[in-house]
């Protein structure tokens, strides 16, 4: 496969107009003088907080439409993703038949009651001393992020034993303080899920945990669908976070790309409304946003360039989940996207 006359987007060697020749791999990249092109290349998204899409939903998902998942996420630009469950009887992950290619996010049920969000508190627990305790519920071989509120008794204990695992410690729901905040961070556990929804909040006595995520250099999940996040806000965590510490995220529940109305989130009963997904209480409850969507809000927010956004919508993700992709570059998988000026996917590869 050879396209010419690209504008290539590589989150390292910048933005120029070139062609691309690969199959299952990129091969090779020959840059030119030209200065117009016919279509702009990024490489393949990577969405690491998706609980849905279509109807389906990680918790109730079948091995068909697991498969279904993929190829919706696919037609959005997303190679890769993380099925992202939710708080529940831990007995319950060993019945979600998730592929073999794919690993899971596991939101809750190790976080706080006070910053619960969409997710039911009478499965919330602290998390065990060992992560090891898990393997009954789950092969720790699937597990590549587990969202953790900081605060919980057991979190040293736990967080450390995930790191002896090759698993990602993000923190989430939580209503630790800015010390506490401060210690996980300085322990190296430096990823803040969603942020900064369902997090302590910034007070001028203490900064709390959406404080400490914007005072330390954390790297932090993003929302960019107007809701969660307004597109000032947006704006203002570019601002100070730079795109080296912002990852892309949907967060989406099996309502996205569906019709308003009524949908379950776990076992909790959903109400979208233009769009809104909320609890019968108003709590924001996961969000509708297609990841494409927020690949062009993040743009239309902050005016980054398109380098930065290559590298909020996917390099970040690689590097933080540890896998080969992220680049246009020699040698690197041919996970690609095409998109018009206006930037509409034109076309995806996923080899």
């Amino acid at each position: 496969m050879v396209l010419e006359n690209v504008l290539i987007v590589d989150p390292i060697d910048g933005e120029y107009v070139g062609t691309v020749e690969f199959e299952e791999r990129i091969y090779k990249v020959l840059r030119t003088e030209r200065s117009t092109y016919k279509s702009i290349l990024m490489p393949g998204f990577i969405d690491p907080h998706i609980h849905g899409v279509m109807g389906i939903d990680t918790m109730h998902a079948s091995k068909l439409e697991f498969e279904k998942f993929k190829e919706y996420e696919a037609l959005e630009g997303v190679w890769y993703f993380l099925p992202t469950t939710v708080t529940c009887q831990l007995e319950k992950l060993s019945k979600i038949e998730i592929p073999e290619d794919l690993k899971f996010h596991i939101e809750g049920p190790f976080i706080s009651k006070k910053r619960k969000g969409a997710h039911d508190e009478s499965y919330i627990v602290s998390p065990p001393a060992d992560v090891i305790e898990m393997e009954r519920y789950v092969s720790l071989d699937k597990i590549k992020i587990i969202t953790v509120a900081p605060e919980t008794e057991t979190f040293s204990e736990f967080a450390k034993s995930c790191s002896h695992q090759g698993i990602r410690v993000s923190l989430g729901h939580s209503n630790a303080n800015f010390e506490t905040a401060k210690k996980s961070f300085d322990y190296g556990y430096r990823r803040i899920t969603h942020f900064p929804n369902a997090l302590s909040q910034i007070h001028h006595r203490d900064l709390g945990m959406v404080g400490a995520g914007l005072y330390l250099d954390f790297t932090v999940e993003l929302i960019a669908d107007g809701i969660h996040t307004c597109p000032e806000f947006v704006d203002f965590v570019y601002r100070i976070k730079r795109a080296q510490r912002i990852i892309l995220i949907t967060d989406s529940i099996s309502a996205t790309g569906m019709k308003d109305g009524y949908y379950i989130l776990g076992e909790l009963p959903v109400k979208v409304v233009d769009g809104k997904a909320q609890l019968e209480d108003g709590t924001i409850a996961g969000s509708t946003l297609r990841f494409s969507e927020a690949v062009k809000n993040f743009q239309k927010f902050t005016g980054c360039r398109l380098r930065e956004l290559a590298i909020v919508s996917s390099y970040n993700s690689a590097l933080d989940l540890g896998i080969e992709g992220g680049r246009i570059k020699e040698g690197y998988p041919a996970k690609l996207v095409e998109l018009d000026g206006d930037l509409n996917i034109v076309k995806t590869w996923n080899f």
